[in-house]
Order: C-alpha cells, then structure tokens, then sequence
C-alpha cells in the first residue's frame, strides 16, 4: 500500500440539518399516543407504518400460556428475554416517533405487531398465517435502517446465514457504514467485498453473531455506541400481499432468514481470490484507505439532508 498522509482520524460528514429522533425514541418518552402520518427528520417528510393492530383481551392473560419448547439450541439469554412490545399502544406510542420505512414505499407491505408474553426473538414460524420476522427498535431509531431491505442488506444476511435479530447492532452499524462508504466512492456495495474485511465465529448454544474486524485490513473503526439494553426492544414485521415482491422470491421463499438459524456461516481470513472480480475492485479501492473512517460519523450520514463525506484526506 502506498504511504498517505492524513490531517485526522475522522471521516468529516456535515449536513445543514441533524434529527433529534434517537433522542425521542427514548424510553422516557414513549408515553404519547395517537396516529400520524408521517415524521419530519432533518426537515424531510418520513413515511411511517401506522398499521398497528390493536390490543387484544387475551394480552393480560398470556402469561399463563405455556413456553414455546424446542429451542434449546439458543443460549439461554436469548430464550428468556421478553420484549418490551407485548403491549400495542406502547409500540405505536414508539412509531409516532420512528421512521421505518424508506422514503417513497409504501407502509402497505408490512404490518408492525406486538409480540406476546411468551414470543422470543428466536422463535420461528409455528403457527403463523403470515410470514414475519422481528427487528429491534434500535435498527430504526440509532442505526437509521429502513423497510423495505435493499439487496445488499439481504444477501449479507443470507451469506452470513442468520435472521436480522440475530446479528448484533454492532455489526448493522458496520453494514450501514460500509454501504455509505461506497455510495460515496461510487461503487456498488457487495457482500463479499463487505464480509473480506470481518471474521465471524458462531457460538453454540447459538447468540447474536458479530463482525470480527481483521486488524490488519479493517477500514472501519469500533461502533462506540453501546447496544446494552437492546435485546428486550423487539417486534414483529407482518409481510403482506404487496411486500411479498420485497422479501419473498418467486417460489414463496424469503429472501433472507426470517427466524434464528443455529448454523450462521463461518468466514475466516477471506483471501482476494475466493471474492469475484467485481468484488476486487470495491476492497482495491477501499485499501487504500490509510486510517480507519468513523463507523459512528458515517452511520450518522443517513440522517443528513445534504451530506457532504470528506473522504480524501484519509486515501493513499
């Protein structure tokens, strides 16, 4: 790699307008409710899903409903940890405050719905009408992800074998981050060209999977938000009839794992030739990068009206 020189550490990203919306996600202030069709953020409109399905008599009555067995190849952290979203008006006292969806689609393809008292976050289909699969509040609120996924968030998640809940917050950020990363260099994100940079080490009995950042290649920095208390913020996303082109090929498969898997891929030091040609040139390009950019900062940038990501400095 050629030597380069470089004035910071930090990728600069500006935008005329920040949104305050993590800070309203908050729990504290989850306690309005009503219906709304639509968020400003940074001074932009915001589509949100307002379908919510109402609370249900049996809501109080769940938690004599017996557990859901079979699931004892998930740690025990995971199967025992309930959500917070049990309760309907508490997850859409929390929408009015949350963009989910992406500018432009409509909130008619997808459903959002509460989980109830004995639902786990890795739990599968059983018994479902519908096809879902759950995400946690802080994908929307802190890691500006939206509805529908594009086709790199799905086919990392397909390549890395695992449910959206199932890799860590952390690791999001690390994707968010990398597709922003080259948009702004104009090259198209890949999953393989994403996955060369991390390791991964699946655990048994199965966890939430993280990205092992390989020190000697990782363009990315640490996501130095902590993620602590989000394993209990879940909720189901209800796919209907005109979401299925999103999430469901033509065959009626999903796109990408809806529930937890107990094999996620194992990848370790990736070598160039196993990544296409087209992959190659997405990771020539980003070695060159002579420090580690911001993870935080370029998350950060999908919440700008006008982003503007000085990158320069930072290249051999």
């Amino acid at each position: 790699m050629k030597s380069g020189m470089s004035s910071s550490s930090s990728v600069s990203t500006f935008s005329s307008s920040e949104s305050t919306e993590s800070d309203r996600s908050k729990d504290g202030q989850l306690g309005g409710e009503g219906t709304s069709s639509g968020v400003v953020t940074s001074g932009m409109s915001m589509e949100v899903v307002r379908e919510v399905r109402e609370d249900l008599p049996e809501e109080l009555e769940e938690s004599n409903w017996p557990a859901k067995g079979g699931y004892g190849w998930v740690a025990a952290d995971v199967r025992d940890q309930s959500s917070l979203f049990r309760w309907s008006r508490l997850l859409n006292s929390w929408l009015n405050y949350t963009p989910v969806m992406s500018r432009g689609v409509s909130g008619d393809i997808i459903s959002l719905e509460r989980v109830s008292a004995i639902d786990r976050v890795c739990h599968g289909q059983e018994g479902a009408t519908e096809k879902f699969f759950y995400m946690y509040m802080c994908h929307f609120s802190q890691l500006h992800v939206r509805l529908p996924f594009d086709d790199f968030t799905m086919d990392v998640l397909r390549a890395l074998n695992v449910a959206p809940t199932q890799l860590h917050p952390n690791s999001w950020a690390y994707l968010q981050a990398f597709r922003i990363l080259c948009e702004s260099l104009y090259l198209e994100p890949t999953p393989y060209a994403f996955l060369y940079f991390y390791d991964t080490r699946p655990r048994r009995p199965a966890t939430w999977l993280s990205l092992i950042s390989r020190p000697s290649i990782s363009r990315l920095d640490a996501f130095s938000q902590s993620f602590k208390h989000f394993k209990d913020g879940y909720f189901k996303v209800v796919v209907k009839e005109g979401g299925e082109p999103h999430f469901l090929n033509a065959d009626g498969s999903t796109k990408f794992p809806f529930s937890w898997t107990n094999n996620p891929s194992r990848y370790k030091d990736m070598g160039v030739e196993e990544v296409s040609a087209g992959d190659k040139e997405v990771v020539g390009m980003l070695l060159r990068f002579v420090d580690k950019l911001p993870t935080k900062g370029l998350v950060r940038v999908y919440n700008s009206v006008h982003p503007i990501i000085d990158i320069e400095g930072h290249m051999a």
